[in-house]
């Protein structure tokens, strides 16, 4: 598959060539448009208890859709639900990526994608719950994010702290531990930054400039309260 980032920024689509018979897998409702050689398929990726597991411990939609180009070569456009930016990885079959709940587009056939349990620890600090996808194999994968995305590079034993909810994704490679914003818990949470991820390198962590909860916060204050 070739895929391109069409209007790079606040709302982009990528476009992926496919050739007759190859296929990609995407995340439910991604799909804008396709050739007519293009047949869409709904697949529970990992089989039953995969694709439950990942609708009831991720908040992940329970199927993918299987795009195909079954009569010819043809495109897809995809495009994410939020406003934000796309990156593209090549997977190299070695190197695998966590991924929170919401930071999955579209992949290529050959990538696997499952449920990993954090901690208790981190599931109940981290703001993303007990768990993550773990997403490997060799291929491209396209991620999304709410706002735009920035790369963070860290070399070995190299530290970077990051707010929980602004992350996107990281590498296998780095470690991370949960742990307070300011010295102490009033001050942390006063702060309006509460709970943080201190990450670890070697290894690449990508995040993102806007913070869901934040924003659906910010929504609320203008949503009329019935009586």
């Amino acid at each position: 598959m070739k895929s391109e980032i069409l209007y790079p920024g606040a709302f982009p689509m990528v476009r992926v060539e496919l050739a007759s018979g190859e296929h990609i897998k995407a995340e439910s409702g991604a799909m804008v448009g396709s050739s007519p050689t293009v047949d869409v398929e709904s697949k529970m990726e990992g089989g039953f208890l995969g694709a439950l597991s990942r609708k009831l411990l991720t908040g992940e939609k329970f199927f993918f859709q299987t795009l195909r180009a079954s009569r010819g070569a043809g495109e897809v456009l995809l495009a994410p639900t939020v406003p934000g930016e796309i990156v593209i990885l090549e997977l190299d079959g070695v190197n695998e990526y966590m991924v929170q709940k919401d930071g999955f587009l579209a992949g290529a056939d050959s990538i696997t994608i499952e449920s990993k349990m954090q901690s208790l620890s981190r599931g109940l600090l981290g703001g993303e719950g007990f768990f993550i996808l773990k997403i490997g194999g060799k291929g491209t994968l396209v991620l999304n994010s709410f706002g735009a995305i920035h790369k963070i590079e860290l070399k070995p034993d190299q530290e970077y702290i990051v707010d929980n909810s602004h992350l996107v994704a990281w590498s296998a490679t780095t470690s991370y531990n949960i742990e307070k914003a300011a010295s102490g818990w009033v001050a942390s949470f006063t702060s309006g930054e509460g709970l943080v991820c201190r990450f670890r390198g070697p290894g690449v962590v990508y995040i993102q400039s806007r913070n869901p909860g934040s924003f659906g916060a910010w929504i609320r204050q203008f949503i009329p309260v019935s009586e």
